[in-house]
């Protein structure tokens, strides 16, 4: 957990024995809150959010966006609630979460800096997953217009993650023949949590001082590599 070794954190998840879990693993676990709400709840994250800020006396200097509901469908199987949450749980809340952190009522001036952690999908096309691409292309849209809205005060950036070995990919990684294209279209090799955790790290910090508005892509090379 390695924002945890700097950082007093608050936890996100709907799922609270895996916060516990996650918290557990993190530097000085008993300084780390946790905050367990659905996303898919769009309208609960106000009143949510409101009062354990104000439950805790929290102020928060740094938000990062990591949420990722992905169905691999062709279009003709889509549904409509299943585009709506899709969209609400990667993008729409988002949305919600840092126009409440704007707001001085809530989180007085302490945001600083917000990290959207979106997806190499939402710059390129995959058979399946146009929701998903149509989620994080909306994310980084956004993320250019707020940089911009939210300047000088606030750095806003995102984090365009490949292929990572998480709790997400694994069914797909784990099929033999998906790992093996995906290992020789990756001049780097399959990504851990840690390659995204320190890009997301960086531009958290004062090194990233001068940086919004932009689209950090670290995803071992796959996207340049035009022999794949």
């Amino acid at each position: 957990m390695l924002l945890s070794k700097s950082r007093q954190l608050i936890l996100h998840g709907r799922d609270l024995a895996h916060l516990e879990e996650t918290r557990s693993r993190c530097r000085q676990p008993s300084t780390q809150l946790l905050w367990q709400q659905d996303l898919q709840a769009i309208d609960q994250i106000g009143v949510g959010l409101s009062q354990f800020l104000g439950q805790n006396n929290l102020g928060i200097e740094g938000f990062v966006h990591c949420a990722g509901a992905l169905k691999v469908l062709r279009l003709r199987n889509i549904e409509r609630t299943m585009a709506q949450t899709i969209m609400d749980v990667n993008f729409t809340s988002a949305v919600e979460i840092v126009r409440l952190l704007i707001r001085t009522k809530i989180n007085e001036k302490h945001l600083r800096s917000v990290v959207f952690v979106s997806s190499t999908a939402s710059m390129f096309g995959a058979r399946g997953f146009n929701l998903y691409c149509a989620s994080k292309g909306a994310l980084d849209a956004f993320m250019r217009a707020i940089a911009v809205e939210l300047a000088p005060d606030i750095r806003v950036n995102s984090v365009l993650p490949g292929a990572v070995e998480t709790a997400m990919t694994a069914a797909m990684l784990d099929d033999p023949e998906i790992r093996k294209r995906m290992e020789e279209g990756y001049p780097l090799g399959i990504g851990k949590p840690e390659d995204i955790a320190s890009a997301v790290e960086f531009l958290l910090s004062n090194k990233a001082r001068w940086i919004t508005g932009q689209q950090l892509v670290v995803d071992g090379g796959r996207t340049v590599n035009i022999t794949a």
